[in-house]
């Protein structure tokens, strides 16, 4: 969720159990200052928590000028120091996904040891913020537009998706690469406007029922909740621009959900 809208987003996405102590808000709604000038981003996010059993993570992104590409990733424990991530690689994913399993300690330096391998991955290799960034991340049809550079812009047209369209699962997309849409026919792309509609949409994921979409706070706040990554949870109040997403939980993907719908 955006920095701008941290506090008001919180109270939003509350329900799902997403929350901060007074002290951790304040300290984060300094931090995004101090981060957005010594990084110099265009945009910082408050992108959720990852629970430990020592500690807990703090995430922060930032974003440059490609919204969709320039991401850099921050790790607290007390919302105040701030360390980088280091970014993820197709083989760090494939190494950590058979090495690293279980609950995270919340000690960075605690290290997965693979029997018979001279690989050795430690925690933050293992945070899986961009798993869950390229599975889960969520945005509003529309939010967004790809220029004919190839670049992804905030889309300054944008106020807000009607409350019926907000009803509609078809409506929200995933704000990574596209893979589904990659598939799809010249004829089922006809009629589609690319600049706008360059990303996968939810309902098409699968297993079908992945998600839950839920309108709250007496109508006023459509809320989506990840069952394939509990604890993600996104928000958009309808006719505004205000829409957002965190995360808040253990770090691991539910790989029974399959059998569980």
């Amino acid at each position: 969720m955006d920095s701008d809208l941290f506090c008001s987003a919180m109270e939003f996405v509350a329900g799902s159990g997403s929350v901060l102590t007074s002290e951790q808000k304040a300290a984060m709604q300094t931090s995004f200052v101090i981060l957005k000038k010594n990084y110099k981003f265009e945009r910082v996010l408050f992108w959720g928590k990852i629970l430990g059993i020592k500690e807990d993570y703090f995430i922060v992104q930032g974003r440059g000028e490609d919204e969709l590409k320039d991401r850099k990733n921050l790790y607290s424990f007390n919302c105040m120091d701030w360390f980088l991530l280091p970014p993820a690689t197709e083989s760090m994913i494939n190494e950590v996904s058979k090495t690293a399993k279980g609950h995270f300690t919340g000690d960075p330096s605690f290290v997965y040891e693979q029997v018979g391998s001279d690989i050795n991955l430690s925690e933050i290799d293992k945070l899986s913020v961009h798993q869950i960034d390229e599975e889960v991340s969520v945005v509003p049809r529309g939010a967004f537009i790809r220029t004919p550079q190839g670049l992804v812009h905030i889309n300054c047209s944008f106020s807000g998706l009607s409350e019926s369209e907000a009803k509609k699962l078809d409506n929200f997309l995933h704000f990574s690469e596209p893979k589904n849409l990659k598939k799809k026919s010249i004829l089922e792309l006809a009629g589609r406007n690319l600049a706008r509609d360059f990303l996968d949409a939810l309902s098409d994921d699968v297993p079908e029922g992945s998600w839950s979409l839920q309108l709250e706070s007496g109508g006023q706040v459509c809320v989506i909740r990840s069952l394939l990554w509990p604890g993600l949870t996104f928000f958009h109040v309808p006719m505004t621009l205000q829409h957002g997403h965190v995360y808040i939980g253990p770090g691991i993907k539910n790989l029974s959900l399959p059998f569980q719908l």
